[in-house]
């Protein structure tokens, strides 16, 4: 099964007379984008701001992030999406590089959202800093959750992933600048240089804890809670298959960019024939009860007996909950002779002296750090905001407050901000692309 992503590199986006991508520049008529993101009549108002790297903004509260694609065969991006149910994973997809669609809420904000920095210190705390990001500055109708924590944010993600394939179809009939190709021959019909290798599987447990439809991620349109653990072909993921939810804090989500882009695949393709066997990846998932939990291992771990896997890397979306599904699907590899490398976030607390992890076990003992949630960062003003800066502190988001009786509010009068890497959206990028080391002291 092989997929191929034509990659168009953007250099520029700006605003002209005709939708269209030349030069390596993508012109957007705004008027007439606006209209067709307003084609959902629960959209009450939009605008579209343009945030460049360098630029001296400041982008808050982002509830999404998807890379403009499109099929060249017409199918949809997004299966069960954007357009009808079909399969991903083979065939062409292309994509425009360096440019995300940025959900961004124009009032009001959430648990799950997050903020950007487009430069200065805040601009090292989030991948997304360093793409041209077409932000949709979107209000809604869904009075039903405006004073919610949780929010579903369905007219702004769904905005989201609707026009990343509008944008997309500005390159359906052009020659990509390269092409990525994922050749992923089934388990059983590989060489035996190749089984000869350390046999690898990547875990993903993508976030589903949410019993109530809506909040959770979804694969091929289904709401992820109602999922159990299956084997899958790798190119999936990288081919749209999944889309991101709106219920965990920020810097511990997976944006629909994320899984894309996915960098653990990514890095295990370039090493497969190489050092390891990479057999694809078990889709686990996050759940509620303790017995959905270990209901959840047992599968992973059978799955991974039955094919034969000799390490694994197991990688979650979100932490505290989570934590328990995390530890417990290590440990039930482990258990069946799969080595295991952790990765995740942590929450440390402000002073750093709080247990990492919600639940731990002495067979954790191969874990990667991406990052504290609970790290304090303080920020100077912005010469522009794009979406509501009083949305960090007034609505709830993860990392956010109103005030604090020793360090005031998130929010200054005087614009500068301090705040938890909580709401750094997508900050501690579990998917791979983290930038930040450890320091032994």
């Amino acid at each position: 099964m092989k997929l191929e992503i034509g990659n168009f590199t953007v250099k520029d986006v700006v605003f002209g007379d005709k939708t269209k991508f030349e030069d390596n520049v993508l012109t957007i008529n705004k008027k007439e984008a606006i209209e067709f993101i307003k084609k959902d009549p629960h959209i009450t108002s939009c605008d579209i701001e343009i945030a460049k790297p360098g630029d001296k903004t400041r982008i808050v509260p982002i509830k999404e992030a998807v890379e403009p694609r499109i099929r060249p065969d017409k199918r949809a991006v997004f299966p069960s999406i954007t357009g009808d149910l079909t399969s991903t994973g083979e065939g062409v997809v292309y994509a425009l590089k360096g440019v995300s669609v940025l959900g961004v809420g124009e009032h009001w904000g959430s648990f799950g959202d997050g903020l950007i920095d487009m430069s200065g210190q805040g601009a090292k705390y989030s991948y997304y800093s360093k793409l041209i990001n077409v932000c949709l500055v979107i209000d809604t109708d869904e009075e039903f959750e405006r004073h919610e924590q949780q929010k579903k944010n369905h007219a702004i993600r769904w905005a989201c992933h609707l026009f990343a394939e509008y944008l997309g179809k500005t390159v359906i009939d052009q020659k990509p600048e390269n092409t990525e190709e994922y050749d992923f021959t089934p388990v059983t019909k590989r060489s035996d240089e190749v089984n000869k290798l350390p046999s690898v599987v990547l875990v993903m447990q993508p976030q589903s804890q949410m019993e109530e439809m809506g909040y959770n991620d979804l694969i091929y349109g289904w709401d992820m809670n109602k999922y159990l653990p299956t084997f899958m072909n790798p190119n999936e993921v990288l081919d749209g298959c999944i889309i991101g939810g709106s219920f965990m804090p920020c810097s511990s989500k997976w944006s629909t960019y994320d899984m894309q882009n996915f960098p653990i695949i990514k890095e295990l393709y370039k090493e497969h024939g190489k050092s390891i066997n990479f057999l694809g990846v078990i889709m686990s998932n996050l759940n509620v009860s303790l017995e959905q939990k270990e209901r959840s291992a047992i599968f992973v771990s059978r799955m991974a007996k039955s094919l034969g896997v000799d390490g694994a890397i197991v990688t979650e979306e979100g932490y505290g909950n989570p934590d328990a599904d995390y530890v417990r699907c290590i440990c039930a590899l482990e258990d069946v002779g799969v080595k295991v490398v952790g990765i995740s976030n942590e929450c440390t607390g402000r002073d750093g002296r709080s247990q990492p992890l919600v639940v731990m076990n002495e067979k954790t003992d191969a874990l990667v750090s991406t990052g504290d949630v609970s790290q304090l960062i303080e920020l100077p003003p912005m010469e522009r905001v794009i979406g509501e800066l009083e949305a960090l502190a007034r609505d709830g988001l993860s990392g956010g407050w109103s005030g604090d009786e020793i360090l005031g509010p998130s929010v200054r009068e005087d614009g500068s901000i301090i705040m938890e890497n909580n709401a750094m959206f997508c900050g501690d990028q579990i998917a791979g692309w983290s930038r930040k080391t450890m320091k032994e002291y």
